[in-house]
């Protein structure tokens, strides 16, 4: 399964990265048939989201380092590298840039962005 990551370097400027989540074939849920499954990770806390059409975030850290689930609307993210990405529904992003000048967000659907980020403990 693969994501992307949006972390700082230690100049302070913060990046992209696409990297693949391995996936393994358990017995998760019997009698359920077994199915594919990442190793789990601790969570602190789930923040169910909703960023309205139009809005932007200026530069910024994130204030925390999370997993984002993008369920509805569309996004443009720039790093302070100046490469910016496009996500829609079904995107899978870990946020680590807690440090430096961070990215821009921009909602750019006519519909809110609808997403959930799950708190990862530092």
């Amino acid at each position: 399964m693969k994501y992307t990551r949006i972390y700082a370097s230690p100049d302070g400027e913060s990046h992209f990265e696409d990297l693949d989540v391995p996936l393994t074939e358990v017995p998760y849920a019997p009698p359920a048939p077994p199915f594919f499954v990442s190793q789990a990770t601790p969570a602190s806390a789930v923040a169910l989201t909703s960023l309205p059409a139009g809005w932007r975030g200026d530069w910024h850290p994130s204030p925390r380092l999370q997993w984002w689930f993008q369920l509805d609307g569309e996004l443009d993210v720039r790093t302070s590298d100046g490469d910016s990405r496009h996500f829609g529904p079904g995107a899978i992003v870990r946020v680590e840039d807690t440090t430096g000048r961070g990215h821009t967000t921009t909602v750019v659907s006519a519909d809110a962005v609808l997403a959930v980020y799950v708190h990862i403990p530092e």
